[in-house]
């Protein structure tokens, strides 16, 4: 019995705390019921925004010297001079003399020419004499054969009256035939003087286009430099027998130097018109192709050497396959401040990439390439869900993309790539 009262005082108190607890569980309220959300997917946002542009178009070309000089020998004879600086790759300045051809020929000629000159100049004395002599005889003959013909009359009156015989008047006549014989040689004398006179003339204008040629064979017989070059070609020896057409030397002008540079069409179309061309464009171009375009050259092996160009012309021809434009970029003294091997001048066959920038665009939307996706942006609708929309792609420049159409400012662009990108997924936008 005690053994009972003891159970029943141990067991008792559980029983009853269990009853109470379970009856407080079950009058307790139930947990709050809260809807379950799907989370969204992070990705970077930024804003769409317009602001200026800088269009700049590359390019790549070979250096060329803007002036070249080639010599060509105009006369025959052997080399009696030879400037010790005429040789590949030497510099030589303006107005020096590099080469001497022998010109005894042509001095001879001078003093030929000269000589015949001085003997047509006495011949054309001497006519002049002639004829000043001859009118002065015939004025004498004149006379003569007037008072013949007079003393013919009175003889022929005398015979008439019978005071004179006949032989006389016979005699008379043959006077007057006589004096107008002289006349007439006189007239004829005085009538050749002036064929004599064109004749000499022409001998001495001849002679004197002789005398001209000989003085510019003379001046042909030394070679003189133009202008500052770099001696390119130099074939001829000292006596060496050169002909007339023969080439003797060849250099490029140290001034200026051109680079024919290959660009794209597109690219240095938006240089001057933005991205919009029309077909206009290019004739434009042509009329001004410099305007505002500022150039910077450099050496493909060393671009860290820059130097300014500008625009001079465009090629008329393009580069069909390649669809490319032909400018031509002129740099002014081309070997300032070279000093090899650090900086080497800008010299010919130089390969060089050419950097045209062009006046900044207001207003263009551009957005990162990387947020481009085969022709489609990601965007984060108001929602805060996945869009995606097609746009219109002006040009690329620079790991940058602008935009024609498609894109407004102050729309969210998402810079991240989603695989898979499907309409209407939850986003998570957050700052780059």
């Amino acid at each position: 019995m005690r053994r009972i009262l003891a159970l029943l005082i141990f067991v008792l108190p559980i029983a009853l705390s269990v009853m109470i607890t379970s009856r407080l569980v079950a009058q307790a309220p139930g947990p709050a019921r809260v809807a379950a959300t799907a989370a969204g997917l992070a990705v970077r946002v930024t804003p769409v925004e317009a602001g200026p542009l800088v269009p700049v178009a590359r390019g790549w070309g070979t250096v060329r010297a803007a002036e070249t000089w080639t010599a060509v020998s105009e006369v025959r004879g052997s080399v009696v001079w030879h400037h010790p600086d005429l040789a590949s790759g030497r510099l030589i300045p303006a107005g020096t003399v590099v080469l001497r051809i022998d010109p005894a020929d042509y001095q001879l000629a001078i003093a030929q020419a000269e000589a015949d000159l001085d003997a047509l100049r006495a011949e054309a004395a001497q006519i002049e004499a002639e004829e000043l002599n001859t009118r002065r005889v015939m004025a004498l003959e004149e006379a003569r054969l007037a008072l013949s013909e007079s003393d013919a009359a009175r003889v022929r009156e005398l015979v008439a009256q019978g005071t004179a015989a006949p032989a006389r008047a016979d005699e008379a006549e043959r006077a007057v035939l006589a004096a107008r014989r002289i006349v007439v040689e006189l007239q004829n004398a005085l009538a050749l003087i002036p064929p004599r006179q064109n004749r000499n003339a022409a001998q001495v204008a001849r002679t004197e286009a002789a005398l001209a040629r000989a003085h510019r064979d003379l001046d042909h017989t030394e070679v003189t430099v133009p202008f500052d070059l770099r001696i390119t070609e130099a074939p001829v020896e000292m006596y060496q027998f050169v002909a007339v057409g023969q080439r003797l030397a060849a250099g490029e002008g140290l001034a200026r130097a051109e680079v024919l540079a290959q660009v794209s069409i597109a690219s240095f179309q938006r240089l001057l018109t933005g991205f919009e061309v029309d077909g206009a464009t290019l004739d434009a171009m042509r009329q001004s192709p410099g305007m505002g375009v500022s150039v910077t050259v450099a050496p493909v092996n060393n671009p860290d050497q820059l130097w300014q160009g500008r625009v001079t012309r465009l090629e008329p021809t393009l580069e069909a396959r390649a669809r490319t434009v032909q400018v031509v970029i002129e740099i002014d003294d081309p070997y300032s401040g070279a000093r090899p091997p650090e900086r080497i001048p800008l010299v010919g066959n130089l390969q060089v990439e050419v950097v045209l920038t062009g006046p900044a665009q207001d207003d263009i939307v551009t957005i990162p390439e990387s947020a481009l996706h085969d022709g489609l942006v990601y965007l984060v609708g108001s929602d805060d869900r996945l869009e995606l929309r097609p746009i219109e792609v002006a040009f690329r420049q620079g790991g940058r993309v602008a935009v024609a159409a498609g894109l407004e400012p102050g729309e969210r662009l998402v810079l991240d790539d989603i695989a898979p990108a499907i309409p209407g997924l939850r986003l998570l936008p957050v700052a780059p």
